[in-house]
């Protein structure tokens, strides 16, 4: 096997590269003298991309992102873009969205799901039953429609600042109510049970009967975190 990565690239990676080329400012991540791979963004000796899992295609994924968040190392969303080919990414904007994100919210081969925490949503649009939840699978199903699950990236704060986004109202929410503190640790959560992005991903695609993407995403993040971890400077 050589010892060259292979070329990689998702939709995330296509935004950060076209965010730097519009950028007059670079953005200094922690670690900023690192020399680190283009596309997971780990120190070149811990290069994730030779572990890439083969991709799945029974569900897409729309990621949003605040500005800023798609530069960061920590940032585990682009591992979600790496585990689905059907991958697309966007930055967000609440008045002028990308014509893109809306002629994909709208695009009737997907059937979109905002995933985000039931209790900050209304209930109305919110699967929150086991019977909502296969309503909605049936319905795709019969429409040919691919369930496609829109993750908004960035902080908790950020976060629900690009729920409230006019665009995204009616659209149902898949939510998940973790049990157990997550394992991201590559950055200070402001609460116990805030979950990594990719974290997220791994649950809801258990939901939604994705168990080998599910699985492959859940390996794929630990070995993330492994490597990332072992990157910083007090490893």
């Amino acid at each position: 096997m050589s010892d060259t990565p292979p070329v990689l690239e998702n939709a995330v990676t296509h935004l950060r590269q076209q965010e730097l080329a519009q950028s007059r400012r670079a953005f200094i991540a922690r670690g900023g003298r690192m020399i680190r791979c283009q596309h997971c963004l780990l120190s070149l000796p811990l290069c994730l991309c030779t572990q890439r899992p083969a991709p799945s295609d029974e569900v897409a994924v729309c990621l949003i992102y605040y500005k800023g968040e798609v530069y960061k190392p920590s940032n585990s969303g682009r591992l979600v873009a790496d585990v689905l080919s059907d991958n697309h990414a966007f930055l967000w904007n609440r008045t002028e969205p990308d014509a893109a994100l809306l002629a994909l919210l709208t695009n009737p081969a997907y059937a979109p799901l905002v995933i985000f925490p039931f209790q900050y949503a209304d209930t109305q649009q919110c699967l929150d039953t086991p019977d909502k939840l296969q309503q909605y699978q049936m319905q795709a199903s019969e429409q040919q429609r691919k369930p496609l699950l829109i993750l908004l990236d960035g902080s908790w704060r950020e976060a629900r600042k690009m729920f409230r986004s006019p665009y995204l109202s009616g659209i149902p929410i898949l939510g998940i109510e973790p049990l157990e503190p997550g394992n991201y640790q590559l950055r200070e959560a402001a609460h116990d049970y805030q979950l990594g992005t990719a974290e997220v991903a791994i649950e809801i695609l258990q939901q939604l009967g994705a168990a080998t993407a599910s699985s492959r995403l859940a390996a794929y993040f630990a070995l993330f975190r492994e490597r990332y971890l072992a990157g910083k400077p007090r490893h």
